[in-house]
């Protein structure tokens, strides 16, 4: 792609239709558009294990991507590959190489763009490997934010016969390898916008997911979004808490039922001041969408609700916090909210089953709505209101149809014929002030095209969701093996869903399902012998009066294990009984078919490919293998049906002779679908076009897995000495973003015995499953095996990871970051996590200065490791250093870890301040205060409305006491502040409570003080009284990321701090805390 170096941000310009197109009547084409882009730096070439990162309120777990820190603050002209559609009515602009992302739906009719049009590319670290840009239409599987939102897909154009057109794309994700795939439709006749949606899993496990349809809306005082009339309750993530709506009550620590008239409701963008999302608990329609009502226009959602219940918003904030991230994500096209659609969902986290060998299709349609107002009812032809006095019908076809709008008791007041056509809706007056009473109904012929009529009341439950308890409280067996899978299929970041099937064990060691869980953990985790333990136990008491079982699951399973053990011959009979179970049969009829395939024998191959396809017809992989044994037979066979239904089946187009992606690890999937299949010339073949293929920016890079892959299949064929080549030749390869994600990759790797990047790959894998000590014993062994290369600081920074998060021993983990940095010097994150390191024992803030001052260059590269350097100079009393660290630096910010850079900040401000008063200079301690207040966008974030301000008021008002100017107003809103927002959540009460209660001194109010210091008191006796824990339902917790401390220690800090400062405030001086010379106490 061309780059081009430009200081200059524009707005893009969407290329006009080219001649060959101009008759169509949908228009499609692929044409570049330069468009002026942030680009992400290269991502850290350190494995992220962040096991225990929340995210969006589930995992976090982001390996084996490599991760993005740092995006370019210098725009460029970059020239993004764009697909196009056009019809009468919209114009549409798709970008494959971000996810297949929708970037413009512009409606034609209206001259507005009905999805927000971002004019520039400018991701923030928003994303779950980092980078995520906002506007359009984010497709997100299979969980939020899309692993590869800023990964090329796969595309294509496909012309129907009707005139409609779709634009395909695809990919397979990161984790589980699956299949995604959506199309973007257009048809000559119609408004609808149409995502066709196909999702496949390509594993042979059962394997969870989500799918949000992610629509950005531009957003402004007259923005409102509708709802079906008959939600009356939403909830947040996870639905820890609930609220009415449209108006709310509390919710996000906000009193919205205090508020008078419309400035309550969460259905206008302008009322929400925070971060904000909810859910649609539950509604009886299938449309939801989004209104300007300054524009007149907007669009509606429609999905059926048996497998869309997913309605949500989610907005930054309309407050200095949301504009601050809306400023890290454009440069001028200004706020918006998310208006997402879910399928086979309805809330965040809430993940659906995608069997092995499953496919779920499903489409959702989007559509212009113009001058008609938000609508009361939608379908897939038409939308309407009915409201005091006015009736308004919008079409997505043209059509003549019967408008009739009725009494109660039937007496028509409206009954017309209206041709109807897209962009041109039927609006009329009507005498009826009471329109809740009314019925309308628009009929093409004898069908109905959309209809309102007098709703009853329907009950929502609106309790919000619990923690489930600890294992050993768990009454039932049953609920154990529950909760475990549960918490399995949400993928939650913080609790394990092992202890509770070890408990159930405990009770019952026999119980099926209990074995089957965790044996289906242990097989993930590559520990085959413990699979087939526990899998075999739960055969045995499936089998213990019946040979065959109500499921099939435990043979198929076991069946499994010993296919990974390289027994073919034991896991054969198992499958073969697991297939008399018809939800296991395709599974396991494509298992014994490859186990065939690989023995050579074609015809049993085929016999069971074909009982595959017989229940399961859409298993794409059984039909290309199908093709491949018939051709091994002799006979003539095409993939052509495989490629009618998916154009972007890659195993189908190579057996088509078509050309293939260009993702290096798609090509290594195909190449081992062959491999496993029987067919190793072919694999060899796709293993070399891996080779030749390139790895995109911020993709795992599989370079050293395809050697090392061919080394394993040229020892199979009995090629030697070729097989020691290609495992030579892969240890000379770059190790950077090379990590092992299949267990065929484990397989390969370990067939390289010891060679030493070999057994650092493994390493990373073992880590990542949960094989701690797997993992340090084969990175220590390539440690001693002579690793070199870019490899081996790696390999020592992912041993000082595991020296402290795993064997608590911080001296170990010293000497492995040592070792680590005198292999790369230069590399500031090394110096970044070395730093944190050193802080955890408690060295001293000067002796990190010192070590850190000799490197300034690489804290310069870093935002967190300027941050650290300037609460470091703050520490050894140079806040004016600290602050001209920060100030000159332009920050990113990423979700969830907002306010680390504001609160450095505020403390130099502070520090500063307190400085310049004991210096005679109070208005320079004023000014110091008041930009701490006002912090500059150079920060990249603003305070959280719901943060509490208390100090910094405190010290203002000092400051202008000093400075001859009443403090009055600023010690009062200190006092009025005894809340806070820490952690990503309110709190009560904080360390900045003390800063009020001194503020109420200030002002002479020593009762107000007084009860406040009590409620302290009594906040830090519970909060002492209470285990620490981490917060269940957590949608972030920025500092568990790296290092893992332990929450009760971290709770014991704070309330000794605490404590310690009831101390001073019982101790301290009322009356000398009430004076207003120059003072320090609020540092």
């Amino acid at each position: 792609m061309l780059n081009v170096e430009s200081s200059r941000t524009s707005q893009f310009a969407l290329p006009p239709v080219p001649a060959e197109c101009a008759s169509a009547e949908v228009a499609a084409w692929s044409e570049p558009v330069v468009i002026d882009s942030y680009l992400p730096e290269a991502p850290d070439r350190y494995p992220a294990f962040l096991d225990t990162r929340v995210y969006q309120g589930s995992s976090g777990r982001v390996y084996p991507l490599p991760f993005h820190e740092r995006i370019s603050h210098n725009p460029v002209k970059h020239e993004w590959q764009a697909i196009h559609l056009e019809n009468r009515w919209l114009r549409v602009m798709i970008l494959p190489e971000l996810g297949g992302r929708i970037h413009v739906i512009y409606d034609k009719v209206a001259d507005y763009d009905m999805c927000y049009r971002n004019n520039v590319i400018k991701p923030a670290l928003v994303g779950l490997a980092g980078p995520w840009i906002s506007g359009g239409v984010e497709f997100n599987w299979p969980q939020h934010h899309r692993p590869a939102t800023f990964l090329p897909t796969d595309v294509e154009i496909e012309h129907e016969e009707d005139g409609s057109v779709t634009v395909w794309c695809s990919d397979h994700d990161p984790f589980a390898r699956m299949k995604g795939m959506h199309g973007i439709r257009l048809r000559p006749d119609s408004a609808l916008l149409e995502a066709r949606v196909r999702l496949y899993n390509r594993s042979d496990v059962t394997q969870s997911f989500l799918w949000w349809a992610n629509v950005a809306a531009a957003v402004n005082d007259d923005y409102q979004s509708f709802f079906p009339t008959d939600v009356h309750v939403v909830a947040d993530h996870a639905r820890r808490s609930t609220t009415t709506f449209p108006r709310a009550d509390h919710y996000y620590g906000i009193d919205y039922g205090s508020r008078a008239g419309e400035s309550g409701r969460l259905d206008w963008y302008r009322n929400i001041p925070v971060p904000t999302s909810y859910m649609v608990l539950s509604t009886e329609d299938d449309f939801f969408g989004g209104y300007d009502h300054g524009r007149d226009a907007g669009f509606v959602h429609w999905a059926s609700r048996d497998i869309s219940p997913g309605k949500k918003q989610w907005t930054w904030g309309n407050a200095p916090f949301g504009w601050a991230w809306d400023a890290n994500l454009t440069d001028a096209d200004g706020p918006y909210i998310e208006l997402m659609a879910g399928v086979y969902t309805d809330n965040q986290p809430d993940f659906a089953w995608l069997a092995p060998g499953e496919t779920k299709t499903f489409s959702q349609y989007w559509y212009p709505i113009q001058k008609v107002g938000p609508v009361q009812q939608a379908t897939l032809d038409a939308a309407a209101s009915v409201t005091p006095h006015r009736l308004a019908v919008a079409v997505t076809r043209a059509v003549t149809a019967q408008v009739l709008l009725t009494q109660p008791d039937g007496t028509a007041i409206i009954d017309r014929v209206v041709d109807f056509e897209p962009g041109l809706p039927f609006i009329t007056e009507h005498s009826e002030p009471d329109a809740k009473k009314l019925t309308l109904v628009v009929m093409e012929g004898a069908k109905e095209l959309v209809s309102i009529a007098p709703r009853q009341p329907r009950a929502e439950t609106r309790a919000a969701a619990i923690e489930p308890p600890t294992p050993e409280a768990v009454d039932s067996i049953e609920e154990l093996v529950v909760i475990g899978h549960y918490l399995r299929q949400y993928r939650h970041a913080t609790r394990m869903p092992e202890p509770y099937w070890q408990e159930a064990v405990r009770r019952d060691p026999l119980h099926i399902g209990a074995r089957i869980a965790l044996g289906a953990t242990a097989h993930d985790a590559g520990l085959f012998d413990d699979a087939v333990e526990h899998l075999a136990i739960a055969v045995q008491r499936a089998t213990q009066w019946a040979q065959t079982p109500l499921s099939g699951e435990a043979h198929y399973r076991l069946g499994l294990a010993h296919i990974r053990r390289g027994e073919d011959v034991e896991a054969t009979p198992l499958l073969a009984r697991a297939a008399w179970d018809s939800a296991w049969q395709a599974p396991a009829d494509w298992a014994l078919a490859r186990i065939y395939g690989r023995a050579g024998e074609w015809d049993r191959a085929l016999g069971h490919l074909d009982a595959v396809l017989t229940s399961n017809p859409q298993h794409s992989q059984a039909a290309s293998m199908r093709v491949r044994t018939l051709r091994q037979l002799g006979q003539s066979a095409s993939a052509s049906s495989v490629l009618d239904r998916d154009p972007l089946d890659q195993w189908a187009r190579d057996l088509e002779g078509l050309p293939l992606t260009v993702d290096r690890p798609t090509l290594l999937d195909i190449a081992l679908e062959y491999e496993g299949s029987g067919f190793a010339v072919d694999a060899l073949r796709l293993l070399d076009e891996a080779d030749r293929a390139r790895t995109a920016p911020g993709q795992v890079e599989v370079a050293p897995l395809v050697a090392f892959h061919r080394a394993a299949l040229l020892d199979k064929l009995g090629d030697s000495a070729l097989a020691r080549e290609e495992r030579d030749r892969a240890e000379r390869l770059d190790a950077i973003h090379v990590n092992p994600s299949r267990h065929e990759d484990i397989a390969a790797l370990e067939a390289a015995g010891d060679a030493p990047l070999a057994l650092a790959l493994r390493g990373n894998w073992y880590y990542d499953r949960g094989r701690r000590a797997d993992a340090i014993r084969v990175w220590a062994a390539a440690i001693s095996q002579g690793l070199t290369g870019s490899a081996a600081p790696i390999v020592q920074r992912n041993l000082g990871v595991a020296a402290y998060n795993v064997n608590h021993d911080p001296n170990c983990a010293r000497a492995h970051y040592e070792s680590a940095l005198a292999s790369a010097p230069d590399d500031s994150r090394l110096w970044y996590e070395f730093d944190q390191l050193a802080s955890r024992p408690g060295e001293s803030s000067a002796v990190r200065l010192t070590r850190l001052s000799t490197r300034k260059d690489l804290v310069d590269q870093r935002d967190d490791l300027s941050v650290v350097f300037a609460n470091l100079l703050v520490d050894e009393g140079r806040p004016a250093e600290a602050l001209s660290v920060l100030s000159v630096r332009r920050f990113q910010p990423w979700e969830g870890g907002e306010g680390e850079v504001l609160r450095a900040w505020e403390r130099a401000s502070v520090a500063m301040a307190a400085v310049q008063l004991k210096s005679g200079e109070a208005s320079a301690a004023v000014a110091t205060l008041r930009s701490a207040l006002s912090p500059p966008p150079t920060l990249g974030e603003a305070r959280h409305p719901l943060a509490s301000e208390s100090q910094l008021r405190l010290a203002l008002g000092d400051a202008l006491a000093a400075a001859g100017v009443s403090g009055i107003s600023s010690w009062r809103k200190a006092a009025a502040s005894a809340g806070d927002f820490a952690g990503m959540r309110p709190r009560p009460f904080s360390r900045q409570t003390v800063y009020s209660i001194l503020a109420h001194r200030r002002l002479g109010e020593d009762l107000q003080a007084d009860a406040l210091t009590s409620r302290l008191a009594a906040w830090v006796d519970e909060l002492e009284r209470t285990p620490a824990s981490i917060d269940y339902f957590a949608t972030s917790l920025p500092t568990m990321l790296l290092f893992v401390d332990d929450p009760q220690a971290e709770q014991d800090r704070e309330v000794g701090d605490l404590r310690m400062r009831l101390r001073w405030l019982a101790l301290s001086d009322r009356d000398q805390a009430v004076q207003v010379a120059v003072e320090t106490d609020w540092q």
